[in-house]
């Protein structure tokens, strides 16, 4: 009987349904790039925190300007940081420099290019309107508004905006800890010495380095040869992480043994094998709560069910929604066969276009063992279940890959 194929949304589905966010945590803000905060951020002041000149010139009140050109005596100055102390009188301005504060009765800055100063007075030429070249407190934000709300990952641009906020320590989903295992006799870490039939462990560093660049820690737990009491103890080992994802052994051949291992260690198994290519054997469960990932062990398999599950479900654990990679449409550039009953992802390369629809050519080669074309390629194409034969010109939808 032909084996039962899980639907990729179906599957993605599970995963969502079974992840929870890790602990938050207060943190400096220096440090805060790329992590979620995990509550509100309520500003602690109000920016500006008072009607500050928006241009150098003078302050004045333009009740002073019935008649034009007129002339007004300068007072006083105020500077960024050194304000000027006082009302203005009718008849009286200031000189002014931008960021500094606007004095009490003033409601304009008329900017130094439009006056001719002489002798303690001030010739102003043009008429002028009340708030002009004045930025009013609060304009930007007021104490006590909440802006940025949570979950919500933190870029430079959110950190200059909390630095004004006066919040110096921000509360924030702990970064996730994700254990990295592979499987196989045949797999040697980089730099040992190899012997015939053996190959180097692509999928251990390359899988450390996909988890951290969504912003997890990436935990290298090494190679576990294909024996049954050292993968049972290796996943043992990984009770203090977040999440375990291993690579391998997850077919059904007589040495794919970590399902096994993992049902004896009490894993609770949500689905394995799903109607994709590359990726048909990916092993899902919760091992006492924890999720656990078991990845093919063909690294562009791998690295697609990492894309298209592993990227999506660290983000829960982090404290984001967990979405689908984001997508956009582009244009076949070459032709591709119709598809079979699974969601097929086709690796390509994807060049931008200024005007237009972006262009994507899908690769000649989708053996899923090729490393150097899994490099090469920058998007891939998603091929519905079913679909028709595409040609030249056709849309269709793209995952970017970063």
């Amino acid at each position: 009987m032909a084996d039962t194929l899980l639907p990729v949304a179906d599957a993605r589905h599970l995963v969502h349904s079974t992840i929870k966010p890790v602990e938050a945590e207060h943190i400096k803000l220096r440090h805060a790039l790329g992590r979620v905060i995990a509550e509100n951020s309520v500003a602690r002041v109000s920016h500006p925190p008072a009607d500050l000149a928006a241009m150098d010139g003078y302050a004045i009140r333009t009740s002073d300007l019935v008649s034009l050109p007129t002339k007004i005596n300068i007072v006083g100055e105020s500077a960024a940081g050194q304000p000027w102390k006082g009302k203005l009188n009718s008849g009286e301005c200031i000189r002014i420099f931008t960021g500094a504060i606007v004095p009490e009765t003033a409601d304009a800055v008329v900017i130094q290019e439009n006056t001719t100063a002489e002798n303690g007075l001030v010739q102003i030429n043009r008429p002028l309107i009340k708030g002009k070249n004045i930025r009013a407190r609060a304009q930007d934000f007021y104490k006590g508004e909440a802006i940025l709300k949570y979950p919500h990952m933190l870029n430079a641009r959110d950190i200059g905006l909390l630095a004004a906020m006066n919040l110096p320590e921000v509360k924030v989903y702990r970064r996730p800890r994700i254990g990295v295992l592979s499987t196989g006799n045949e797999i040697l870490q980089p730099g040992e010495t190899i012997s015939e039939g053996q190959i180097f462990s692509a999928n251990g560093p390359g899988l450390c380095a996909f988890i951290e660049s969504k912003g997890a820690q990436a935990f290298n737990l090494g190679i576990v040869p294909d024996n049954l009491s050292k993968l049972r103890d290796a996943i043992k080992r990984s009770g203090e992480l977040d999440m375990l994802v291993s690579s391998g052994g997850v077919s059904v051949g007589d040495h794919d043994l970590v399902k096994r291992a993992a049902i004896e260690e009490g894993l609770q198994i949500y689905f394995h094998k799903i109607a994709m290519r590359p990726g048909k054997p990916l092993l899902y469960g919760t091992l006492k709560n924890m999720p656990f990932f078991g990845l093919p062990g063909n690294p562009v398999s791998a690295m697609v069910c990492a894309v298209i599950f592993l990227g999506p479900a660290i983000a829960m654990l982090s404290g984001l929604p967990g979405d689908a990679p984001e997508s956009l449409t582009a244009r076949l550039s070459n032709d591709i066969a119709a598809n079979n009953d699974r969601e097929h992802y086709i690796r390509a390369v994807l060049q931008r276009s200024e005007s237009g629809l972006p262009t994507v050519t899908s690769l000649t080669n989708q053996d899923s063992a090729l490393i150097k074309l899994l490099s090469e390629a920058n998007a891939l194409i998603c091929h519905a279940p079913h679909a028709e034969a595409l040609s030249n010109g056709s849309p269709v939808r793209v995952i970017p890959l970063t």
